[in-house]
């Protein structure tokens, strides 16, 4: 398997004294043990099979105006709701942000500027994760923007900083992993739609392993500046079982220069999406 930590990364993946070897947290090998320290075991490549990251609440499949060009690639598939009771309860006038996000997007959508997705978006982006434990802390890292977070499994520590992916805490309830993070900035989104959330967001992941290649996954959202209450997502995540499979760069930052920088570098183009200007910084 090929390893892509470097840094920050590779001092986590230390600290939680992983003792797995890479043939065994390679996807295909269904022969791991079924439990790790006594507890189920959750390592492999993960991916979800559906449309949160366009919309968390159901949507229909809809043309993305500005992508003509693309004919029926450049559309929203259609989703239904992971929301658990349909949508999302938001206070009375914090929709009006949603759909400024909305109005803005893509350019305003931190994904498309390739910033850390945050949590619980990082989970069901639509591209996989890896779940690396060992009998310490565990490690999740995501082929997106090579985003990465410890779990904190012993000594439980409190966010110094706001961060873009928070501070992770875990615990064992019975044979489901449970996560709490807190420590978010306010930069994140929860989904293409517009979805956001305030510094005083707090998450509870629970992952509950369901066979060999099935994961229940849950996420409540707590933040009291932004919705009326907690509310739930809910999914499966599959595990990745391909012979050959392993976890791959999606390193976005070359792909993001002209969307963050363009107007810096003299890129406009006409109404038939013709480029107007030579591809060269102003002066």
């Amino acid at each position: 398997m090929r390893y892509r930590w470097t840094g920050t990364a590779l001092a986590m993946a230390m600290v939680a004294a992983v003792s797995v070897t890479p043939s065994a947290l390679q996807a295909k090998d269904m022969k791991q043990p079924a439990t790790i320290g006594g507890h189920p075991n959750l390592n492999g490549i993960w991916e979800v099979m559906n449309g949160a990251d366009w919309n968390l609440e159901a949507h229909s499949a809809t043309q993305l105006k500005d992508f003509w060009r693309l004919g029926a690639f450049g559309a929203i598939p259609a989703g239904q709701s992971v929301v658990e009771g349909g949508t999302i309860p938001y206070k009375p006038g914090a929709m009006k942000k949603r759909e400024e996000n909305e109005a803005g997007w893509p350019k305003s959508d931190p994904e498309a500027n390739c910033y850390l997705p945050g949590i619980p978006r990082a989970t069901y982006m639509p591209y996989p994760f890896q779940i690396i434990q060992g009998t310490g802390n565990i490690l999740m890292v995501y082929a997106y923007a090579s985003a990465n977070r410890e779990i904190n499994m012993n000594k439980v520590r409190e966010p110094q900083i706001d961060t873009w992916m928070g501070i992770s805490n875990g615990h064992w309830d019975g044979d489901t992993l449970v996560v709490t993070t807190t420590g978010f900035n306010d930069k994140t989104w929860l989904d293409r739609a517009g979805n956001y959330h305030s510094p005083a967001m707090k998450v509870t992941e629970r992952f509950k392993l369901m066979d060999k290649t099935h994961i229940e996954y849950t996420a409540t959202v707590e933040d009291p500046n932004v919705f009326t209450k907690p509310w739930t997502i809910k999914m499966p995540l599959y595990k990745h079982v391909e012979k050959n499979a392993e976890l791959l760069d999606f390193k976005c930052v070359p792909f993001t220069e002209k969307l963050i920088y363009g107007d810096l570098y003299g890129y406009s183009y006409d109404e038939n999406g013709k480029k107007a200007d030579q591809d060269k910084p102003k002066d």
